[in-house]
């Protein structure tokens, strides 16, 4: 398998596999929504048309990076949502990089968002399509960010090696700027929990594929078993 890692700005044509990995928090944030029952998330371009969605459809869960805002129902953080029940319910999620990076994708003939509590069902994904070429996009930081980077290569290793070890990996994430930030307080509507979330290795055992419906690019989360039955 030939994987490219790139930043959102250096992509120029749609790939035909795209992962885009957003540690912290993104995808962490969206694996935990599926995990307290969302039936799918809606990716939105801007905090505008999210508000938008939320308003042609008062029962749907806006979220967003930062603090608490006007017309928002959550804010863009794993521990604040692991305690929501959100049975049934369609979730838009803006944020600054995650859903930023997979937009630019959704052209791709396939889109898996992921972070470290995907990689396993994201790497198999990757080894049952046997793909000869897969696109990692490195959200953070102008694709700079360490946390994303290396979950990102280690996926790619999960995909092609049946023993990767992901300490390393998972140090790197650990001591990245992103961790640093959240840990620090830096970053607004963070819960004191959310770095160890972010990096708790194959918490959830299905992937998220994104897909273009009704014009609107939709996260839902794929099962071992559908994978399976799909190759």
């Amino acid at each position: 398998m030939d994987a490219r890692f790139v930043g959102i700005a250096e992509l120029v044509e749609p790939p035909s596999v795209a992962v885009v990995v957003d540690v912290m928090r993104a995808f962490t944030v969206a694996a935990w929504a599926f995990s307290q029952g969302a039936e799918r998330i809606v990716l939105s371009e801007s905090l505008d048309d999210a508000l938008a969605f939320k308003a042609r459809h008062p029962d749907w869960v806006a979220l967003k990076d930062g603090p608490p805002a006007p017309g928002f129902d959550m804010v863009n953080s794993p521990g604040l949502l692991r305690s929501a029940d959100l049975r049934g319910r369609t979730v838009v999620q803006k944020t600054t990089a995650g859903t930023v990076g997979a937009l630019a994708v959704k052209d791709a003939a396939m889109v898996l968002c992921a972070g470290f509590v995907v990689a396993e069902a994201t790497a198999r994904v990757l080894r049952t399509r046997k793909s000869d070429s897969v696109t990692f996009v490195v959200t953070g930081e102008d694709g700079q960010a360490e946390e994303d980077l290396a979950c990102a290569q280690y996926i790619a290793r999960r995909a092609t090696e049946t023993r990767a070890d992901a300490a390393e990996f998972l140090r790197r994430a650990a001591d990245s700027r992103a961790a640093a930030e959240l840990a620090q307080g830096v970053r607004q509507g963070v819960h004191p929990d959310d770095v160890a979330l972010c990096l708790e290795l194959d918490r959830f055992p299905f992937a998220m594929v994104a897909a273009l419906e009704d014009s609107l690019m939709v996260l839902r989360p794929v099962p071992q078993q559908a994978d399976d039955a799909a190759n």
